[in-house]
């Protein structure tokens, strides 16, 4: 985003998720130094896995957490960075290649030249385009690099990252923000976020996946070389296992998240048999209508529904060839990321060193928001202090199919003749 010369900037963050929605406000200084003024959230309506299904209950909880950061900071915002997630984000690869002039080294006009002819007319197919990142350069097929400038060489290639969610998802997510009275100065997947916030420098260079487990969906991102390289998504997330217990326990599903949150586990021990946790039956709240059952039982619950978790998020890392790299690192954030167990089974089924992410990339940071599930929000301010993404200059939003073509052409026929 472009500055002004004033000594401090103003920005605002918006993370619309299934179980919360949060915006964050700071103050940006010249020396690109990031102080947060202002934070506001509470639970969300409205939105399921991460698609807004009630307008006017989502854009109330937008309006409601934007209120209380307003209010905190004691200044008014009208520009938003907001987050993109759900199920059904992906991404692809598309690469282009150049021939270069070999008698003289690669300049400005040689990778501008390359990365729009990677740019030019990408095709989204009725999706939005949320991110469009160049991953590497190679140079005759060589080795990649980050930064192909005063080399030699015959070819250029450069690879870049599309990130896309479904075009009728994001309009509804950008009716929301509009309807607070908000614009949308830029967007970005929530996992991509929550990367730039609780990973270090080494993890993103040498290889780690971001696991960013919310209330509705776990979104992910994969990072190589100090870039993205893989976005994806499982419609599985807290809020399945919260209605697990709830189906289980024939608890509400305010009870039941109160108990996955205090006694909740990934995994089961010997000892949760012989403790009793109180369960509150749907519809009582006279407490000698209390139930008391094992708390092997909350477990039995808990337990199969994290191992599918991981199993489906093992078949997409394996589906990027990432599940048999031994040195790629793991690191789950989320509100999800602070049930008890969950590190120690994601290592065992997906075989890799696990750690669980806070936000940690931003210096003063208060500390209420120093919280696996504040990743997201405090990245999207971190985003927002990066260059800016060159889109490209032409978007297709549907493929013309040999049918559609051939009828352009007869109409055009009876028109001329």
């Amino acid at each position: 985003m472009s500055h002004s010369f004033n000594r401090y900037t103003t920005i605002s963050a918006l993370d619309i998720g299934s179980s919360k929605v949060c915006c964050l406000i700071a103050k940006i200084s010249r020396d690109n130094k990031i102080n947060i003024i202002g934070y506001g959230y509470n639970a969300s309506k409205g939105i399921k896995n991460g698609i807004i299904t009630d307008i006017n209950q989502a854009t109330l909880s937008v309006c409601n957490a934007v209120e209380s950061a307003e209010q905190m900071a004691n200044e008014r915002i009208n520009n938003v960075i907001i987050n993109v997630s759900g199920e059904k984000i992906t991404s692809s690869i598309k690469e282009s290649t150049i021939a270069i002039n070999r008698n003289r080294p690669i300049n400005d006009i040689d990778i501008n030249k390359v990365m729009d002819k990677g740019r030019n007319k990408i095709n989204v197919e009725n999706n939005e385009l949320i991110h469009s990142l160049i991953t590497g350069y190679r140079v005759d097929l060589g080795e990649e690099l980050k930064d192909p400038h005063n080399m030699y060489g015959e070819n250029l290639s450069v690879k870049i990252l599309l990130g896309l969610t479904p075009e009728v998802q994001y309009k509804n997510l950008a009716t929301v923000v509009e309807n607070a009275h908000l614009e949308i100065s830029d967007k970005a997947f929530s996992a991509y976020a929550s990367g730039l916030s609780c990973l270090v420098d080494d993890e993103k260079e040498l290889g780690a996946t971001i696991i960013d487990i919310g209330g509705g969906s776990t979104n992910i991102a994969t990072f190589r070389n100090g870039y993205p390289i893989y976005f994806s998504s499982i419609g599985v997330g807290g809020n399945n296992i919260t209605n697990d217990i709830a189906w289980g326990l024939t608890t509400s599903s305010s009870h039941a998240e109160r108990l996955k949150t205090l006694h909740g586990c990934a995994f089961l021990t010997s000892k949760d048999k012989e403790e009793n946790i109180n369960v509150y039956p749907v519809g009582e709240e006279d407490d000698t209508l209390i139930k008391q059952v094992p708390k092997s039982d909350l477990i039995n619950i808990i337990a199969p529904r994290v191992e599918e978790m991981f199993e489906l998020i093992g078949h997409k890392l394996n589906e990027h060839g990432l599940k048999d790299v031994s040195s790629h690192r793991v690191v789950l954030t989320g509100g999800c990321a602070q049930l008890s167990g969950i590190r120690e089974v994601a290592m065992m089924i997906l075989d890799k060193q696990v750690r669980i992410g806070r936000p940690r990339n931003i210096l003063n940071l208060p500390e209420k928001l120093y919280n696996p599930e504040f990743s997201t929000a405090v990245g999207l301010l971190l985003y927002s202090n990066m260059p800016c993404e060159k889109k490209p200059r032409k978007i297709l939003h549907k493929t013309i199919n040999s049918d559609n073509k051939f009828a352009q052409i007869m109409d055009w026929l009876k028109q001329s003749f």
